[in-house]
């Protein structure tokens, strides 16, 4: 199949439906740079390594080139998102169904953007597609639960790896570091905060600009009469497009979340949020080589709360984490049944 850029182009200009979906599918992925992406960085801003202004322009060069690098090398999790639901040939529908789950996710989204609390637009991506496909379908048989159980999978590693790596660097960095001066390893891991600053960025890109990737390639597909994607390879033109859109979202910022996450869960010092951010970003790289979908959200926050664990468990701040997790907990069902009454509105609009 044809998915060109001008072949892309021609579509995009001359069907209107066309033209509505990918401004939905990109919408989303402006929202994800703009209230995930922020996650990235909020301990080198919360450390003070870096302003607010500058950590943000860094985080939106490195989502880019995340989302460029990483898909190159690796799509696995592109195709994990594209085949995690069936609509079982009715790609007319199907197309009502995604856009109704990409009108969810932005509701989803912006809704706990606007009470600072950071959300998995991963999972609200996995719960809108799924909520839609089950309208579609009238029962679960649209869902893949093969693929949906990478997402389980998933859902438990970044909690765990994200939490136990972030306790044992922390450990490790406080042993190496215990004789010496406390002046010099300071400006030694403000340098080393910026790293890991732009080190998050880059996989957070990775992990969810493929998964949006992997939405925009199911709509090309469905516009075109296939709801399979099997052989297709990522364009380069694609790429480009959706990290160009996610560097846009995330150069908007998103001090509320930057401040739950980075200021109100755990106050950290320098070679905490050092940590913090390598254990996060370890967990991310394994899980993208493994094409296992994760929420960098969950491992940033829970590799947060582990560096915090190393002093002691009070240190965590359980309001803001129960906050968060109510959240977590709320996005699968809550998202998933507003992509449902969507699909369900959507098609007895324009079906």
């Amino acid at each position: 199949m044809d998915i060109s850029f001008s072949f892309f182009w021609s579509q995009v200009t001359s069907n209107p439906v066309v033209l509505i979906t990918v401004l939905l599918t990109l919408g989303v992925i402006f929202v994800n740079g703009w209230t995930d992406a922020p996650n990235a960085i909020a301990t080198c801003i919360s450390t003070r390594s870096m302003g607010v202004r500058s950590a943000i322009l860094m985080s939106a060069a490195f989502n880019f080139l995340g989302v460029l690098v990483m898909t190159l090398l690796n799509s696995s999790v592109a195709m994990t998102i594209t085949d995690m639901v069936n609509f079982q040939g009715h790609t007319d529908m199907a197309l009502i169904a995604l856009c109704a789950a990409m009108f969810a996710i932005v509701l989803w989204a912006v809704a706990a953007w606007y009470f600072g609390i950071p959300t998995s637009e991963s999972h609200a991506l996995i719960a809108g597609l799924s909520g839609a496909a089950i309208a579609l379908q009238g029962s679960f048989s649209g869902v893949n639960g093969s693929e949906w159980i990478k997402v389980i999978y998933g859902l438990v590693l970044s909690t765990l790896i994200g939490f136990f790596l972030g306790y044992f660097i922390c450990k490790l960095v406080t042993l190496i570091c215990r004789r010496l001066d406390r002046r010099r390893t300071n400006r030694f891991f403000k340098g080393a905060q910026i790293f890991g600053g732009a080190a998050m960025s880059f996989m957070h890109g990775a992990q969810d600009g493929q998964k949006f990737m992997g939405v925009l390639m199911l709509s090309i597909m469905l516009l075109n009469g296939s709801e399979n994607t099997a052989g297709v390879e990522m364009p380069i033109w694609m790429m480009l497009l959706c990290s160009v859109v996610m560097g846009l979202g995330t150069s908007v910022g998103g001090k509320k979340i930057i401040k739950s996450v980075g200021m109100d869960m755990v106050k950290l010092e320098k070679y905490q949020g050092f940590s913090a951010d390598m254990a996060s970003a370890s967990s991310l790289l394994l899980s993208t080589l493994f094409g296992i979908p994760v929420s960098t959200t969950h491992t940033k926050t829970t590799a947060i709360m582990g560096v915090g664990a190393t002093k002691r468990l009070s240190a965590v701040n359980f309001r803001v984490v129960k906050d968060m997790v109510l959240t977590w907990v709320l996005t699968f069902p809550g998202c998933g049944l507003i992509g449902f009454l969507m699909a369900k509105l959507f098609m007895a609009l324009f079906g």
